[in-house]
């Protein structure tokens, strides 16, 4: 039992604990609310960013609109042969790359290094004449040419296993490995040059007019020049010759010799036959004249390729890097200052932005992988006659690149594409610096607003719980009125409910005084009364009378008695609580009290047996003894009153740690659901009509209470927890031997 009161005690403090959300954390949750106000400006930058983006695709389809527009109907801008085709063919139709830095023309291939991907291979697929057939080891080379400053450069990496050089002292060029060069001149001429070598070294070219084999039919072309070097592999060639020496074909073709007695031609392997004109493959040399179209547009916040049918570029203009729009310029912003908000926005907030909101433009490269075969849906769609805008990721995914592609039109057919491209940077830039905008002041506004509303609800929070703790110490336990309530001047509702608290607290201040001395001015008023309602039957008594008349005055006189009763009975509790407040404690053993009490229990209720558990050590308690004795004579009382003959009364005295356990249990009926704690106050019973065999208005069980009380004790009334009947447990301090009591 005492253990099942302990827990209910632990359980009664613990929800005590239990953390409850107050109207300050509830304000602080609603200012949370706040939050979503960066998240709201977030997204609405980031639909301002897609409508940025959309007129920078219209923009930038404008400006490929407009250069393509200049480049319409001029067909002496792309070239007669190869634009003309239905297709080019890889290998044969050739394709001058812009060169970055000039070559040194060495026999070396590092100047080339960079361009390796763009050489083609020449094997079995490219032999015009074979005198055997083709082995796998047989002769075959890389090639590629590109131009640079008015020069078209040549590179051959041979691999051939037999290298034959020219006879020292001989004069034909025929008789052992030698290049062929044939090319069709700006006026259309077709001329064919030769290079041959005694050894490794610089050579010059020479012009074949009529039979190979006749040194007389050949004729030194300086202009064109280049260097032989015999590698491990077989051979390597460098050349140049003058853009200005070059129309629209160009074919190149190695005789290669390994036979050094007969010196006969085993295989012809080249990039076209180079015999015949009309056999000659085309060549594709990015054209000046379209790019100083462009230079002269003023174009260069964008980069623009344009491209011929073929998808292979013909000029270039601007740089991608400084491609951006012009977004990034199209906002000033102010010259910052070294105020503190600049630093604190320098040194916190933009490395935070940066960190988890805004992504920050990095450095990207976007280099053209192929420009002879420029790809991508929006050149597609452009070289089927349809402008075409689409966004792309640049060649080292770092970036988002806008290209906008419009058709070149010459009559009715598409004679290439003006591709125009920028990078989102300046978007980019301009969206970020209005999101630290935004973010700064949309963050400010949150501090404030977060701050005004704690403030506020600390306030509103600080007068409800002082209002709370005036009204909690207004009114005790028990219902009475221990203090007031001061009444609030200000204005607001929570004042009004102040005032109005205010108000009622002191009515039933009033009306609990009332109450209170109702009971002493009943017992003295009808005191009077009874006293000569007891002297007249007294009186009465001492004459003779018959039997009837003697029946009825015994009958008066018990009704007096039982008057007298309750009038004692309503002023017991008025004189106990007026004693206690001048009674003096002494330290005492709380369980020799106990022994001496149920030995007079067991002789007064003869009838009842009473089963006692003390303990052997002594209980001290600093109270007063016959108070604490007046206790147990209430409770015992009443546990007579509702036990059953046939069961044991149960006292036990037990302490644990500082606390005196006085419990006392009977087997009788149950107490009603919710009556516990009303028991204890006055005037108030549950005893049935069977069991009012005497006067009896309910105040044992406060008396009582008045006693714990006084001695800073706790009383509990409980159903047993085996639902037969009832116990009653007092809870005390125990005091020291020096008398200080342990709370």
């Amino acid at each position: 039992m005492i253990t099942k009161f302990i827990a209910e005690k632990f359980k009664s403090n613990l929800s005590r604990l239990r953390p409850a959300i107050g109207l300050r954390s509830k304000i602080t949750l609603i200012a949370c609310m706040l939050l979503t106000l960066p998240w709201i400006g977030y997204n609405y930058i980031l639909e301002m960013e897609k409508l940025l983006r959309q007129g920078q695709e219209q923009t930038l389809i404008g400006t490929s609109r407009a250069v393509a527009t200049a480049l319409n109907e001029r067909p002496n801008l792309f070239s007669d042969q190869a634009s003309f085709l239905q297709s080019v063919q890889k290998g044969r139709d050739l394709y001058a790359y812009e060169l970055s830095s000039p070559i040194k023309l060495d026999g070396q291939t590092n100047d080339w290094a960079d361009y390796t991907e763009q050489m083609v291979h020449y094997g079995r697929d490219y032999v015009q004449f074979s005198r055997w057939p083709y082995q796998h080891n047989g002769i075959q080379f890389n090639h590629m040419v590109g131009k640079y400053d008015g020069y078209l450069y040549a590179i051959f990496e041979v691999n051939d296993d037999k290298p034959v050089m020219r006879r020292k002292g001989s004069s034909r060029v025929d008789r052992n490995d030698h290049l062929i060069i044939a090319l069709t001149a700006p006026n259309g001429e077709f001329h064919r040059y030769v290079v041959s070598v005694y050894e490794d070294g610089w050579f010059n070219a020479w012009q074949i007019n009529g039979d190979i084999a006749d040194p007389a039919d050949l004729v030194l072309e300086s202009q064109i020049q280049g260097y032989w070097r015999t590698t491990d592999n077989g051979y390597n060639i460098e050349l140049r010759l003058p853009l200005s020496m070059l129309g629209s074909k160009l074919g190149f073709a190695f005789y290669d010799v390994n036979n050094t007695g007969n010196r006969e031609i085993e295989t012809i392997i080249g990039t076209s036959n180079t015999n015949q004109i009309i056999k000659l493959g085309t060549v594709l040399i990015p054209s000046p004249e379209i790019e100083n179209i462009l230079k002269g547009m003023g174009h260069t916040s964008t980069r623009i390729w344009v491209i011929d049918r073929h998808q292979r570029v013909l000029a270039q203009s601007g740089d991608i890097q400084e491609s951006n729009g012009v977004w990034s310029s199209s906002v000033k912003y102010g010259n910052k200052n070294s105020s503190w908000w600049t630093v604190l926005e320098e040194k916190w907030l933009h490395p935070l932005y940066y960190r988890y909101l805004i992504n920050e433009p990095t450095e990207f490269s976007d280099s053209l992988k192929d420009a002879a075969k420029v790809e991508g849906v929006h050149i597609s769609q452009a070289l089927q006659g349809r402008g075409y805008s689409h966004w792309r990721q640049s060649s080292d995914g770092k970036a988002m690149i806008l290209a906008a592609a419009y058709p070149i039109w010459l009559g009715d057919n598409v004679m290439g594409a003006v591709v125009a491209e920028e990078s989102t940077i300046g978007i980019q830039t301009l969206r970020n610096r209005a999101l630290e905008e935004l973010l700064n002041a949309l963050f400010a506004i949150i501090l404030v607003g977060t701050l005004t509303l704690f403030l506020f609800a600390s306030n509103i929070s600080r007068r409800i719980r002082k209002l709370r703790n005036e009204a909690e110490h207004a009114i005790d336990t028990q219902g009475k009125i221990q203090h007031t309530i001061a009444a609030s001047t200000n204005s607001d509702e929570i004042g009004d409910l102040s005032r109005s608290l205010a108000g009622m607290v002191s009515r039933l201040g009033q009306y609990n005084h009332y109450l209170e001395n109702l009971s002493s001015r009943l017992s003295h008023e009808l005191r009077t009364p009874v006293a000569v309602v007891r002297s007249s039957i007294e009186n009465l008594s001492m004459q003779e009378q018959d039997e009837d008349s003697k029946r009825y005055i015994e009958r008066a006189q018990e009704g007096v008695q039982r008057l007298n009763t309750i009038l004692s009975s309503m002023t017991e509790a008025t004189r106990i609580e007026q004693s206690l407040q001048g009674a003096e404690k002494e330290l005492f053993p709380l369980n020799e009290l106990v022994e001496g009490c149920m030995q007079g229990y067991q002789m007064a209720y003869a009838n009842q047996i009473f089963r006692v558990d003390r303990c052997s050590e002594p209980v001290m308690i600093n109270g007063a003894p016959d108070y604490l004795a007046q206790l147990l004579d209430k409770l015992i009382s009443n546990a007579v009153d509702f036990s059953r003959d046939d069961h044991p009364i149960e006292v036990t005295l037990s302490q644990i740690d500082s606390q005196a356990f006085l419990t006392v249990s009977n087997h009788g009926p149950l107490l009603p659901e919710n009556m516990n704690d009303q028991l204890l106050n006055s005037m108030v019973s549950v005893r049935t009509q069977s069991q009012q065999n005497k006067p009896h208005l309910g105040l044992g069980l406060f008396i009582a209470r008045l006693i714990t009380d006084y001695h800073q004790g706790k009383i509990l009334l409980r159903n047993r927890t085996d639902k037969q009947g009832v116990e009653v447990c007092v809870t005390l301090p125990v005091a020291t031997l020096e008398g200080i009591s342990k709370n």
